[in-house]
C-alpha cells in the first residue's frame, strides 16, 4: 500500500496539509456563512412569527374579556329587566285583586241584601197564605169566620215557635 510507504510520507502531508486548508479556507469563507446566515433567517422569522403569536394570543383574550363582559352586562341587564316585569306584573296583579276584591264584595253585598228582600216578601206572602189558609180551615171548621187579627196572632206564635 502506497500510503503506508515511509518515504512518501512526507508528501503525503504536505499535500494533506494543502488540501485541508483549501476545504477550510473555503469552508469558513462560503460555506459556513451560508449556513449561518440561513440560520439567523429561519431564527428571525421564527422569532417573528412568536411575536405575532404572542400579539395574536393577548388580542384574542382581550376579545374574550370583552366578550364575557359584554355576556355579563346582558345578562345583568336580562335579570334586571325580568325583575322590574316582575315587580311590575306583582303591583298590577295586587290592584286588579284589590280591584276585584272589592268588586266581589261590592256584589255580594248586593246579592245578600236582593236575598233579604226576597226573603221578606216570601216571608210575607207566605204569612199572607197562612193567614188565608188559616181562615178558611177555620171557617170551614167552625162554619163561621175569624177576626182577622186572631188568625194573625195565631199565625205569629207558629212562625215564632218554628224559629
Amino acid at each position: 500500500m502506497p500510503q503506508l510507504d515511509i518515504s512518501t510520507f512526507s508528501t503525503q502531508i504536505v499535500w494533506l496539509v494543502i488540501t485541508f486548508a483549501a476545504l477550510f479556507l473555503v469552508m469558513w469563507r462560503v460555506a459556513v456563512p451560508r449556513i449561518s446566515d440561513a440560520l439567523e433567517q429561519r431564527q428571525t422569522r421564527m422569532d417573528d412569527n412568536l411575536n405575532k403569536a404572542a400579539e395574536f394570543k393577548k388580542e384574542a383574550e382581550a376579545a374574550i374579556e370583552a366578550y364575557e363582559k359584554s355576556l355579563a352586562d346582558a345578562r345583568e341587564s336580562a335579570h334586571s329587566a325580568i325583575a322590574d316585569a316582575q315587580a311590575t306584573l306583582a303591583s298590577e296583579t295586587a290592584a286588579k285583586d284589590a280591584e276585584l276584591s272589592a268588586k266581589i264584595k261590592s256584589m255580594l253585598s248586593e246579592s245578600e241584601a236582593s236575598i233579604n228582600k226576597a226573603t221578606e216578601e216570601a216571608m210575607d206572602n207566605v204569612r199572607a197564605v197562612a193567614e188565608e189558609v188559616a181562615a178558611a180551615a177555620v171557617e170551614r171548621l167552625l162554619g163561621d169566620a175569624v177576626d182577622g187579627s186572631v188568625v194573625s196572632s195565631a199565625v205569629d206564635a207558629a212562625t215564632k215557635a218554628r224559629m
